[in-house]
């Protein structure tokens, strides 16, 4: 193969391995951040949040892992992990906040803290799971600063892009998600009303059937006795007739 053919062949591979390397430091960057991942994000749902802890600090293995909640949440129930023990730091607010239901409160849920009871190895990855009631508010992003603390070292993943910032060039960002619209409650009503009315309509149908096949099974049932009984007749008549006769 001459010079010229197998730079033509080089360069198209060569081009094909930049692109996955490429591809595989923009993976290893981000699965290299601490995250969240929701299974829902509708406005005023309860959605569960998983937070991904994929490696320590520099590597050292993680030993803490302190979750702060966004001033719009209230509260967050967090999952049980065997491999952590999980507290719930609260905070005094300023002054009563008023809820959609009428009610108010005084404190809120500010911070969840996991411990782990055996230093995470920099090499594996765990996940952390929190419940919480998304606020009726499409549109807002909500970002969970989380501090990592490690057998030597912090990671403290609470940066925020600004207007106009690219956020994959943050170095430590802090998890988000973005709030989306809410179901339409009124269409799932009208969904649930109408399958409820196709399903008593179809017990309708059915009950009525029933009703006509047991009228006309009695109506054979009727004429079939009719036929047997005038069979039974004429063979009496014809016997008492042959009996009879000299």
């Amino acid at each position: 193969m001459n010079t010229t053919a197998l730079r033509r062949t080089l360069t198209p591979a060569a081009a094909a391995a930049g692109a996955a390397a490429l591809l595989l430091t923009a993976a290893t960057g981000a699965s290299a951040h601490v995250g969240v991942s929701p299974d829902k994000t509708a406005a005023n749902s309860y959605a569960l949040l998983t937070f991904g802890i994929p490696h320590g600090c520099e590597e050292s293995g993680t030993t803490k892992v302190a979750i702060t909640l966004p001033a719009e949440l209230n509260d967050a129930q967090p999952t049980v992990n065997p491999n952590w023990t999980v507290e719930k730091v609260t905070e005094q607010l300023a002054e009563p906040k008023k809820l959609a239901d009428g009610s108010s409160i005084t404190k809120r849920t500010s911070q969840i803290v996991y411990t782990a009871k055996a230093p995470l190895a920099h090499e594996l990855r765990d996940a952390l799971v929190l419940s919480v009631k998304l606020p009726d508010a499409a549109g807002t992003t909500l970002y969970f600063p989380t501090l990592q603390s490690c057998e030597t070292g912090q990671t403290d993943w609470s940066e925020i892009a600004k207007d106009g910032q690219d956020p994959h060039s943050l170095k430590a960002p802090a998890p988000s998600i973005t709030v989306s619209e809410a179901a339409d409650a009124h269409a799932s009503a009208s969904h649930a009303a109408s399958t409820t009315a196709a399903g008593t309509e179809q017990a309708a149908a059915v009950t009525d059937s029933g009703a006509d096949a047991r009228s006309w099974a009695g109506l054979a049932a009727g004429l079939g006795g009719l036929v047997l009984g005038g069979v039974a007749f004429a063979r009496s008549t014809s016997r008492r007739k042959a009996e009879s006769a000299p």
